[in-house]
């Protein structure tokens, strides 16, 4: 188990993220959930939920990791980036004062087990990497109980934290939220090159492996941004990680207008140039949901919603038309 923290009388560095937040007595890093106790950091989150459902993996979104199943999604308060476009700032930027907990990994877990068509655990809706001690916890018993994890994440975590957390996680989607440094700087307080690595890191574990881009008008919407980006998820991660572009609505300190469906359109086309799998969400086009065999070209996934119908594939995601592997995560039973 590696170290969080340094602690040298009564000073504290957080070593979970690359802020290294410096951290007095009785105070919380950037985050706003890991305190400084006078000898330790302190989760303040433990066991606490701002919220917990049973949803179709797709929604996470995780399109090829068990498409058609469910997964039961937990979330906690904090993070350790400030975008000012945040679709979740009620749990992510406000943090309550009364912070008891509510939950076991135990009790997590026993809901996990009941749940239809559950394939594990995400973690989700605010930032899971804050959430360290908590996440590692239920996930161990979860694998431990043959049940899969997921976490729908940021990416901003120091490399030795997030080599364990390879350990216990199964499935990432990251929010790579740009692809130009000042981006970062000026609109999430954080270092796009420290996302980069992590996803390299991630892609060198094995662990399944999904990509976000929030599209906001005038920020990271521009043709050539996109072009680099989509090249470099291909040369870098590879061409078959899925990746979705999701659709900007006014939020949280962000008043601009809604992305436009012609530009989303256009992103898609340019992506879907460089990788496999591109995907739209947030949208209220049909297109850009469904899944094609990119060696032949059959559709082997139709998506409406959160409504999956699979087709054209064998028992182990195989598509049936040319023996493709489309799935490496298909099946609980296969």
């Amino acid at each position: 188990m590696i170290p969080l923290y340094k602690i040298d009388k009564g000073k504290a560095e957080c070593l979970l993220c690359p802020h290294f937040c410096k951290i007095a007595i009785g105070k919380s890093g950037i985050c706003g959930v890991r305190k400084n106790t006078g000898n330790k950091i302190a989760l303040q989150t433990y066991g606490v939920l701002s919220g917990y459902s049973l949803d179709p993996v797709e929604k996470k979104p995780l399109y090829h990791f068990f498409p058609g199943h469910n997964i039961l999604s937990a979330g906690s308060y904090g993070c350790n980036m400030r975008c000012d476009f945040c679709q979740n700032f009620n749990i992510s930027q406000n943090i309550p004062e009364n912070l008891n907990p509510v939950t076991t990994p135990e009790k997590v877990l026993e809901k996990a087990r009941s749940a239809e068509l559950n394939i594990g655990i995400a973690f989700t809706y605010n930032e899971p990497v804050i959430w360290f001690e908590f996440m590692r916890d239920v996930a161990t018993i979860a694998k431990n109980q043959g049940l899969f994890t997921a976490m729908v994440s940021n990416g901003y975590v120091n490399s030795d934290p997030l080599k364990e957390i390879t350990q216990f996680i199964d499935a990432f989607n990251i929010d790579l939220k740009a692809f130009n440094s000042n981006f970062y700087r000026k609109l999430t307080g954080a270092d796009i090159e420290q996302v980069k690595k992590g996803l390299k890191q991630i892609a060198k574990s094995g662990r399944h492996l999904e990509i976000t881009t929030l599209i906001i008008p005038g920020q990271n919407d521009d043709e050539r941004e996109m072009a680099s980006e989509s090249e470099w998820i291909a040369g870098e991660l590879g061409r078959s990680v899925p990746f979705h572009l999701s659709r900007y609505f006014p939020m949280f300190r962000r008043s601009d207008p809604a992305t436009p469906q012609e530009t989303m359109d256009r992103l898609f086309e340019i992506a879907s140039q460089n990788l496999d799998h591109v995907y739209m969400g947030n949208t209220f086009s049909e297109s850009g949901q469904n899944t094609l065999c990119p060696k032949c070209g059959l559709t082997v996934t139709i998506r409406s919603g959160y409504k999956t119908r699979l087709l054209n594939l064998d028992d182990r995601g195989k598509c049936s038309g040319c023996g493709n592997l489309i799935y490496r995560h298909f099946s609980i039973t296969s």
